[in-house]
């Protein structure tokens, strides 16, 4: 396996080119990466976006999953490509908590890149197995206080929202639960749906929400600051631990010295492509909020979540490697 350490290895010293005029931008294929394998959230707004993006710019926009050792080497690829918006990243919000995470990482998330542009948010939702028989988040809690430590909560990853995302319901509800970390989210869906672990709070996307309203799994909650239009009938962690909010998302980044021209351009292609009716049905589907935000939003986000992951993750002393 590569080290964190050595990944700076295997960069390429790229040497940097002069500004891109906006108007001729793009004048070759652009490189879209991926830090995240087939399937993940980042990976289908990727492929959803990336042909509207060719068509609107006249150039192939090229999808490229880097997921080595959960994505860092790509991101640090990023880092280290040309300032010129040739090569480019779907990202998503672990982007903002690696960096605690990990002992060290070959980049920083703040200063060597650009934000283009928030795409979407999700909802996170709190889901059990039917057969512990809750159907609320008072009664699971008092179910985890009268089981303490013989429940396993399911994550996507050690690195990963979901896990992060029950360390910090677990320190708010005040129970114990041993987790069981998957590589990615699906296998991690899968042994939930199967029993195998009995909850998660975990992104509301896809294979959750279907199996949510089919009744294979039991939703108790949403984790953002109001209700998901995407699960009405559900209220928030929140409204029983007051000043709880967890969210995942998806944005676009550049290598930090981008032109402003570029940015402006690839995030205005992308305004206008997210407002499209058949692009809002798509991510609807995923349980998706439609942002579209500034670069500047965007760069806001990254800093406060950086901040907010920060300091849970030193509070509780939580390690990924």
């Amino acid at each position: 396996m590569i080290s964190i350490r050595s990944i700076a290895l295997f960069l390429p010293l790229a040497a940097l080119p002069l500004p891109v005029p906006a108007q001729d931008y793009p004048s070759k294929p652009v490189h879209v990466y991926v830090p995240s394998s087939a399937g993940g959230a980042s990976d289908i707004a990727a492929r959803l976006v990336s042909p509207k993006l060719a068509e609107a710019l006249r150039q192939p926009f090229v999808v490229e999953n880097r997921v080595t050792s959960g994505g860092i080497v790509g991101t640090a690829q990023l880092a280290q490509a040309p300032p010129d918006g040739y090569a480019i990243m779907m990202t998503f919000d672990t982007f903002a908590s690696n960096p605690y995470l990990y002992r060290e990482l070959p980049y920083d998330v703040v200063k060597d890149f650009a934000p283009i542009m928030l795409l979407v948010r999700y909802p996170q939702i709190l889901v059990v197995h039917p057969s512990l028989a809750v159907k609320t988040v008072p009664e699971f809690v008092a179910y985890a206080k009268k089981n303490a430590g013989k429940l396993n909560y399911g994550s996507a990853g050690p690195a990963s929202s979901s896990r992060l995302a029950f360390e910090l319901f677990k320190d708010a509800a005040g129970i114990d639960a041993v987790a069981v970390h998957y590589k990615g989210g699906g296998p991690a869906i899968n042994d939930l749906v199967s029993g195998t672990v009995q909850v998660m709070l975990i992104q509301a996307g896809g294979a959750i929400g279907q199996n949510v309203k089919s009744g294979k799994l039991v939703g108790l909650a949403t984790s953002g600051r109001v209700r998901s239009p995407h699960f009405p009938d559900l209220p928030t962690i929140g409204d029983f631990y007051p000043g709880f909010e967890t969210t995942s998302w998806v944005g676009a980044i550049a290598p930090a010295g981008t032109p402003r021209a570029v940015i402006d351009k690839l995030n205005g292609a992308l305004s206008k492509i997210l407002a499209e009716a058949d692009v809002k049905a798509r991510f609807d589907t995923q349980s998706a909020e439609i942002v579209a935000s500034t670069p500047e939003h965007f760069g806001e986000l990254i800093r406060s979540e950086t901040a907010k992951w920060g300091r849970i993750i030193r509070e509780k002393n939580i390690r990924a490697d």
